[in-house]
């Protein structure tokens, strides 16, 4: 009988949800915040030095500094400025939609005391008599560009002027811009080492008000410029840049475009193929991932993250990873039903068979990408954050929601005796009389022998592996600016751009770089790296003679050297932590043996990427840094789903005689789980050649790596890890005669039902 009230309860479901989703999703879009390099900003990271002998650079000068920086945010009028202190001497600023990057990096660090001076060059007043917010841009009587100065006490300047009076004929008020040594923001007539003269007009009579007009020869913007210097009043401690990356508004606008249209072609080919290969709960996968999509994004919001290119890669990268509970699942059923179960029997032994796999599995991905966030930065640290919430919120619908709405439906009866629905053939079906375990079952894949040929495996692993590490060492890596120090400026044209063009317009600044690559499908991107680190100066220059010439701004990033040792220190104890991590947990799940097989594996994995980057002279930055700690955590999940299956088999068997023993055990595993495997990486894939072939420029080489990993990874878990372990049991038979495994598995209380 079929029961029309769980239908009509699913139907309800499904209409409330996509309601919800139609009425707000639009809303919580729009209230997203997105990083600079999707709309463009800069982000730098300054190191405070004392400004003065004798002071000390504590706690309160950390957070004085960071209050000085974010009141000089305050003048640009960016709305959601990031200002945060990292570790004891380090802040970093990131401002995002700013849209004059090089007035915002001016104002940020330069200082601006203004002096009032004698004949004499006696002080009389400074940048302390100046009202908090009282200098703006206005015009003189002659309509010329001026700054008007509201002080603090009309008083104080009446005596000023009247000692100035008094020292007639030299009765000049000498104005002073007082600056950090370097800098050239005002074309005015230069003193003194660190000031700058702006006005000396003579006064001829006493003043008793509290406004002064500074006339010089300002342009608009210079004249602007002042007086939000002024108003941001002076830094407590010396900012030197360590780090700093900009990004043009066209560059974050045409990245965020080709990745989201990317994501969208993922996303669909994975509904597709969830929806042929499973039918029915495929479906249900499709409902509860856009399920999945919509609360990540919600949480964003929620969280007030900032999502960055990377983020969104993660994000995408999520619905490929959050599938994979449903196929562990789905896979499960099907093997319930086949052995002859009800629809109904099946899906409560497969749900409860499947959880403690799904859970392994999303665990170790956790791992990496809490190690990630941690150690990492800017972007990368955004796309950890995506990667994080991604997996929690992938257990929450595509375990718990998936199950609930597909036990509707079966608690309908609808599918009794239909078992295509959950594409089983009903000729596969085995009859429940004679007794078939889920473990006895035949798969396509019997005829293969995977444990028989190991010895070989182990050769060609081990040729590949020395192949691979020739290669590194005679290429070697193409390092980015992140670990070697230097300047990368990244060109937008909106025509095809040559070399000897990129390379002619950087000699007009007397700048030479032999490292020039031309890239993107129009080759209208050209990326040129410079040894030195840029200062302000050039980085304004370069942005507006690029945004002149080609009508986009360049991205400009440049790291110091001791920025770049720290980076690379911290990917290596990134992945060193990441590794000791899982070998723990698998250890805890499971055993010694399965951990340091597992772990062997994935880090052979991983070390493939880096040879195929050699050879290919892609470039090394933080974000392969992201994909390999990625390829860590995710890689090892094909390893975790047979190792579990291996757990089973051995539950079943209770003991390991022979050798013949261990290899039956690993050959059942293999041959068991090799189609789900498959599948799971298959998904991650779809969606990282959507990002590569359809993704943004920017977003390339981590495509490509996530891709050579996964495939590596399915490699290492079948021919690396289930061998290892053989090897290892063996040598533990040879010293023991007979390997005890784990206790008897209690039998659930669903028992079968014809």
């Amino acid at each position: 009988m079929v029961k029309r009230s769980r239908i009509v309860a699913f139907l309800l479901v499904v209409v409330l949800f996509g309601s919800l989703m139609g009425y707000t999703t639009k809303d919580i879009l729009g209230n997203i915040k997105l990083g600079l390099d999707l709309q463009g900003g800069f982000e730098v990271l300054y190191e405070v030095s004392p400004a003065k002998k004798g002071q000390k650079i504590d706690k309160e000068a950390m957070l004085a500094t960071a209050q000085a920086l974010d009141n000089r945010v305050n003048v640009l009028g960016v709305s959601e400025p990031n200002i945060q202190i990292e570790g004891e001497n380090r802040i970093r600023v990131q401002l995002a939609g700013v849209e004059d990057q090089n007035k915002a990096r001016e104002i940020l660090s330069t200082e601006a005391n203004l002096t009032f001076r004698d004949a004499n060059d006696v002080l009389k007043m400074d940048g302390t008599d100046l009202a908090e917010g009282g200098a703006k841009q206005t015009f003189d009587e002659n309509g010329k560009p001026s700054v008007s100065l509201k002080l603090t006490s009309a008083e104080k300047f009446r005596k000023v002027t009247e000692e100035i009076v008094a020292m007639a004929p030299n009765n000049q008020l000498a104005i002073w811009l007082d600056f950090e040594e370097g800098k050239d923001s005002f074309k005015t007539e230069v003193g003194k080492e660190g000031s700058k003269l702006i006005s000396a007009p003579n006064v001829s009579q006493v003043f008793n008000q509290d406004t002064v007009s500074i006339v010089g020869n300002f342009t608009i913007e210079e004249a602007t410029t002042l007086s939000s210097l002024l108003n941001a009043g002076a830094l407590p401690v010396k900012l030197d840049e360590v780090y700093s990356t900009s990004v043009g508004a066209k560059f974050g606008e045409q990245a965020m475009d080709k990745t989201v249209m990317a994501g969208i072609l993922g996303v669909l080919a994975v509904f597709l193929f969830m929806i042929f290969y499973y039918r029915f709960p495929g479906f249900i996968a499709t409902i509860t991932l856009t399920v999945f999509i919509f609360i990540t994004v919600l949480i964003f919001d929620w969280l007030n993250v900032v999502l960055t290119l990377p983020g969104i890669a993660a994000l995408i990268l999520g619905v490929g990873m959050a599938v994979d509970a449903n196929i562990i699942t789905y896979e499960r059923i099907r093997e319930e039903i086949k052995i002859g179960r009800s629809i109904k029997s099946a899906y409560h032994a497969g749900n409860e068979s499947s959880l403690a796999t799904i859970t392994d599995a999303n665990l170790t991905t956790l791992l990496a990408g809490v190690v990630l966030f941690y150690f990492g930065t800017s972007s990368v640290k955004g796309f950890a954050t995506s990667l994080i919430i991604g997996i929690l919120v992938s257990f929450i619908t595509n375990v718990y929601l998936s199950r609930w709405l597909l036990k509707l439906w079966v608690d309908s009866g609808i599918f009794n005796k239909r078992p295509g629905w959950f594409g089983v053939n009903k000729r596969d079906i085995k009859d429940i009389s004679e007794g078939y375990d889920t473990l006895d079952l035949p798969t396509r894949f019997d005829r293969f022998d995977f444990v028989k040929s190991r010895k070989k495996y182990f050769v060609i692993s081990g040729v590949l592996f020395g192949i691979g590490l020739i290669l590194l060492l005679v290429f070697r890596l193409n390092l980015g600016i992140d670990f070697t120090s230097g300047t990368r400026v990244e060109i937008l044209a909106k025509e095809a751009l040559t070399t000897e063009q990129v390379k002619s317009d950087f000699e007009k600044f007397d700048l030479q770089s032999d490292d020039i690559v031309i890239s993107g499908e129009a080759k209208n991107i050209g990326v040129a790296r410079f040894k030195g680190v840029f200062s302000k100066a050039e980085i304004a220059e370069l942005k507006s003679y690029f945004n002149k010439e080609y009508g986009a701004e360049p991205n400009i990033s440049s790291v110091s050297p001791t920025i770049g040792k720290e980076l690379a220190k911290n990917a290596l104890i990134a992945l060193i932590i990441s590794s000791i991590g899982i070998i723990l947990y698998v250890t805890i799940r499971f055993e010694m043996a399965m951990a340091v097989s597992a772990v062997i594996a994935l880090l052979y994995a991983t070390f493939f990427i880096i040879p195929i980057f050699s050879i290919t002279r892609m470039e090394v930055d933080l974000t392969f840094i992201a994909a390999l700690l990625t390829i860590v955590g995710y890689s090892i999940n094909d390893t975790i789903v047979t190792f579990d299956r291996m757990r089973e088999n051995m539950q079943k068997k209770r003991k390991l005689k022979t050798e013949e023993d261990i290899a039956n055990v690993v050959n059942s595993s293999l041959r068991q789980t090799l189609g789900r495997s498959v599948n799971t990486v298959l998904m991650v894939t779809i969606t990282v050649i959507a990002l590569l072939i359809f993704g943004s420029e920017s977003i390339r080489g981590f495509s490509i790596a996530l891709l050579v990993g996964l495939v590596a990874g399915v490699y290492s878990s079948i021919f690396i890890a289930a061998q290892l372990w053989v090897e290892w049991k063996n040598r533990e038979l040879k010293r023991k005669g007979v390997i005890v495994t784990y206790k008897e598995k209690k039998v659930s209380s669903d028992e079968p039902q014809v």
